[in-house]
């Protein structure tokens, strides 16, 4: 047992960071700026922009739920890869004038892909318990 010990706070991390992002700032909307980048997608004004945003909120916090539990974490990292990338690609497209710290921002993620492809890497080649 104390050689597993801390083996799972990556993933705690990661999970962490989902939850945060879409729990706190879009279901509890804490984070009034994310509806302004989602809103600069043609189509998406007003109340689509917030239904949209409450959406990929769930996603994310579903995200969260799917890394605590440890299953496919091969597959909740590719998951979780392809989001980050699609809402960087749609706010740097459509959004960017509402994103104070560009470079910041892509460095932040790519930080946070690093570390939730090492929690998976470490799941994966877990011995079940």
């Amino acid at each position: 047992m104390e050689r597993n010990f801390g083996r799972r706070f990556p993933a705690a991390a990661v999970a962490g960071i989902w939850l945060y992002h879409g729990l706190w700032c879009k279901l509890l909307g804490r984070c009034p700026e994310q509806v302004e980048i989602v809103a600069a997608v043609p189509g998406l004004r007003g109340a689509r922009a917030k239904a949209f945003l409450l959406g990929i909120g769930v996603v994310e916090t579903s995200l969260a739920v799917w890394v605590v539990s440890g299953r496919r974490p091969r597959a909740a990292a590719a998951a979780g890869t392809a989001l980050v990338a699609g809402m960087n690609a749609g706010g740097l497209v459509f959004g960017r004038r509402h994103i104070p710290a560009v470079k910041t921002m892509l460095a932040e993620n790519a930080g946070f892909l690093a570390l939730a492809w090492l929690a998976a890497e470490q799941d994966a080649r877990a011995p079940e318990a």
